[in-house]
């Protein structure tokens, strides 16, 4: 079915054809203007390779004072959106092309989808990693059917040679980049969501440097209906979008460095395309701050029981933070468009948001080195529910008088207000209760 708007004349105004740098060796595609039909043959070729993953209410909505409704992209096979502009990239390729094959090289979640899909589809597909490329990575791309080669200690050493091994062997090399074809299959999350909630007021996107999903959403979403309003987040640690919007072209920022941590949200503005789509499209961008995203994974987590990382946190941070106030009692959709956390991490950063929220909390004090005053000490963290995890004894380096022992606890708490009351217990019985700021 075709829906006609006024807004055709908008999509096809907010690009111009714009000629790739002469470094993409990857799709030789003149980035014709993206239109609303572009959209919607992508979601209808792409329906049966994708989930049609759940915008759900959620139970968030209460505490943030609107309706928020999550988009979990982070339920498709590999765990991320991209899956969507991927399986549209692999499916538009001629036939020549894909019986020789494709290349990639990084362990992003853009390489992922293409291990997968690639595989899916009997595309000769290579991966190349670098050899510090976590091998729980290594071994999903494998599972997915990909041949893994792991080449150089950094990615600019697997992509040079990957770059090499698709020149002598006439595969195709590929790299995330802002084509009308992959933004017309990120583009489909719009579509989705505007068919699965009615009277959407407005829908929050990740952004950062790789901001197809937002531009192609956007695009999406305009044409059906201009009055939703459109919104992009951002870390305040890499603000490469609000720069490339204001410097009127892609820039880098110099502080990215791509951790883990921060995913493709760190990385550099790659396409004019997606950035005039945003700059024509998008009502707003805003920056939140690493805190805020780790209490947004927390708040995920528990109430959700979603796992995601902080590409796929970043877009609730934003209320978290309180940077929206003007959504105030509307329908919000925020897409969650990724849930691919190293474990080792997720444990890092679930253990720093508990005490960035106040619910992990530590103190010292000293008491005399018998066991009726340690006894009283844990009557008192029984009496106001705190849960010890972990309680230490210094009696060799204290600097008190003798036969006193310093004791290093950690408590859980419910809340803020929980904590206050613990500490305020604490400091009428033992006034020198030095706490440890978080």
């Amino acid at each position: 079915m075709k829906i006609v708007s006024r807004n055709e004349e908008l999509l096809r105004g907010a690009l111009s054809c714009i000629p790739q740098p002469s470094s993409r060796t990857s799709l030789a595609s003149c980035n014709k203007l993206i239109r609303f039909e572009d959209i919607s043959a992508a979601a209808f070729k792409i329906q049966c390779g994708v989930q049609k993953t759940p915008c759900m209410y959620s139970r968030l909505s209460k505490q943030y004072g609107m309706d928020i409704y999550l988009k979990k992209e982070f339920l498709q096979y590999t765990g991320s959106v991209k899956e969507r502009g991927v399986l549209y990239l692999l499916m538009s390729l001629p036939q020549d092309q894909q019986r020789k094959g494709v290349i990639v090289a990084s362990d992003s979640n853009f390489s992922m989808a293409v291990a997968y899909h690639a595989s899916e589809l009997r595309i000769p597909v290579f991966v190349i990693m670098s050899t510090s490329t976590s091998p729980a990575r290594v071994r999903m791309c494998r599972e997915y059917g990909a041949m893994v080669i792991s080449y150089g200690t950094t990615d600019k050493d697997s992509q040079v040679h990957a770059r090499r091994l698709a020149q002598e062997n006439g595969y195709l090399y590929l790299e995330e980049e802002d084509s009308a074809v992959y933004l017309s299959g990120l583009g489909t999350v719009g579509l989705e969501m505007y068919e699965q909630v009615p009277k959407l007021d407005a829908v929050i996107f990740p952004a950062g440097g790789h901001c197809g999903l937002l531009a192609g959403s956007a695009a999406a979403l305009k044409h059906l209906n201009p009055h939703i309003s459109v919104i992009g987040v951002e870390s305040e640690t890499f603000p490469v979008l609000q720069q490339s919007l204001k410097a009127g072209h892609p820039t880098e920022d110099q502080a990215c460095n791509n951790h883990h941590f921060y995913g493709d949200v760190s990385g550099v503005c790659f396409g004019s395309n997606s950035l005039q789509l945003t700059g024509k499209l998008v009502d707003k961008v805003v920056a939140v701050r690493e805190e805020e995203i780790l209490i947004s994974m927390l708040r995920l987590l528990e109430y959700e029981r979603a796992t995601v990382d902080a590409e796929g946190a970043i877009g609730l941070a934003a209320l978290v933070a309180g940077k929206l106030p003007e959504l105030k009692g509307k329908r919000v959709a925020v897409v969650i468009c990724s849930g691919n956390l190293e474990l080792h991490l997720l444990q890092q950063c679930i253990a720093r948001a508990l005490t960035l929220d106040s619910r992990v909390c530590r103190f010292s004090l000293v008491i005399s080195d018998c066991p009726a005053d340690m006894s009283k000490l844990l009557e008192i963290l029984a009496r106001e529910e705190a849960r010890v995890l972990d309680i230490k004894q210094e009696r060799t380096f204290v600097t008190t008088e003798l036969f006193t022992v310093e004791v290093i606890c950690t408590v859980e708490t419910r809340d803020k207000i929980h904590t206050a009351q613990l500490r305020n217990a604490l400091l009428e019985r033992y006034p020198a209760t030095a706490w440890t700021e978080r």
